[in-house]
């Protein structure tokens, strides 16, 4: 027996209906029955980093990563709407894929990842 993904992630906020709003508007994320979405994207990642990490920001205990196709459309979408993108050529490899970086209306942070494609064969 193992576990087969993530089922959901869960977190407060201070207005959830807005915040959901926010994240079905520029993320398409839990625009389902019970703020559910499907996806067939592939394995996720569950790591717990030091405490002193800079992968995380030093105020918030967690980073949601969303796997992405199409990085570049999106960054552009989300910037059209005002929210602040952050992008680092550094994150970047063509093993991992690349990453950009938002946070959500309450200060969540939220990373952006589109893997690396890997050759055909």
């Amino acid at each position: 027996m193992t576990v087969t993904g993530i089922g959901g992630f869960f977190f407060r906020a201070q207005d959830p209906a807005a915040l959901s709003a926010w994240y079905a508007r520029h993320l398409g994320v839990g625009t389902g029955e019970y703020g559910t979405w499907e996806t067939s994207a592939g394995p996720s990642v569950f790591a717990a980093f030091p405490a002193g990490s800079d992968q995380l920001p030093a105020d918030r205990p967690w980073m949601l990563n969303l796997r992405v196709e199409g990085l570049d459309a999106l960054v552009a979408s989300l910037t059209a709407a005002g929210v602040d993108v952050v992008t680092d050529p550094a994150w970047d490899g063509p093993e991992v894929g690349r990453f950009a970086r938002i946070h959500d209306p309450e200060g969540n942070p939220v990373e952006l990842w589109e893997p690396a494609t890997t050759p055909e064969g």
